[in-house]
């Protein structure tokens, strides 16, 4: 096997444990009871209107397209996981929505260039495990002038430091790899869109999370819902002493990020316009 054969199969094999990991557990209610409002601030941020050919990339169940459909968009959700688009459709057929639903991987869009108007992704693009790639796509689907919106998890934020607090407890990533709050870091962006965008907007915001009075019903609710929290659960299996580490690892981040019931994430909202061609 060549070297780009076996490069190929590396890549295979890493977007079907993603495929796998994103499957565990019940991802749509990490996006509707605990993070429902992180979809309508993007297509807000967006300016979603009638008639905008719209793209959510790695779209999960829907957090963001359902908002920007009813917003007027004509939109295309994609995600690597097909069991999350499931879910979505039958979301989107409750609340009224009317949109496509597209299994696709992040880094390798099915999609002619220029094709949408906004090309977004919430809190999803930034798990594609490489950075350059998934950016590059991004960009070529969108159109000049189009608007590319993007809104992930900082490093600094409680996300961030949850993957943080469980990386020493995973398995170490493949090789290259990267983590994925880097997406949540300004600079980092800026340097993957590079020059091929222009009026780029960075705000750093943060969702109010009253969803967890104690800091073990965080925990427990990650642990059986939250596909990269269950894989490194998983990983832990025959080991209970680093299972019960983790367990006290989690509440206590919990713990500290707690106020009067609520706890305050952190994220990076981006937006700007695709660069004319």
């Amino acid at each position: 096997m060549t070297e780009t054969a076996e490069a190929r199969e590396a890549d295979r094999a890493l977007k079907a444990k993603h495929r796998t990991m994103w499957a565990l557990g019940d991802y749509p209610a990490v996006a509707t009871q605990v993070v429902a409002a992180l979809g309508p601030a993007l297509v807000e941020a967006c300016r979603v209107t009638d008639g905008d050919r719209v793209l959510d990339v790695a779209a999960g169940s829907g957090n963001a397209s359902i908002p920007a459909a009813l917003a007027g968009g004509d939109v295309v959700a994609s995600d690597l996981t097909p069991e999350l688009l499931a879910v979505g459709r039958r979301e989107a057929e409750a609340r009224g929505a009317v949109l496509s639903w597209q299994e696709a991987d992040a880094e390798a869009l099915p999609f002619e260039d220029a094709t949408f108007d906004t090309v977004m992704s919430c809190v999803g693009v930034m798990f594609a495990p490489h950075h350059q790639a998934a950016a590059d796509e991004l960009v070529r689907v969108c159109r000049p002038g189009g608007t590319i919106g993007l809104l992930s998890w900082t490093p600094e934020g409680f996300i961030g430091q949850m993957f943080a607090t469980m990386k020493p407890y995973a398995p170490p990533p493949p090789p290259g790899a990267q983590p994925p709050p880097l997406w949540g870091r300004e600079e980092h962006v800026r340097e993957l869109l590079g020059d091929r965008v222009t009026g780029v907007e960075a705000r750093r915001r943060a969702i109010r999370v009253d969803t967890f009075g104690e800091p073990e019903e965080f925990r427990e609710f990650f642990k059986a819902a939250y596909g990269p929290t269950i894989a490194v659960y998983r990983s832990l299996a025959d080991d209970p002493d680093r299972t019960a580490a983790l367990d006290d690892a989690l509440a206590a981040l919990a713990s500290g990020a707690l106020r009067d019931g609520a706890m305050e994430w952190e994220y990076l909202l981006v937006t700007a316009e695709r660069s004319a061609a």
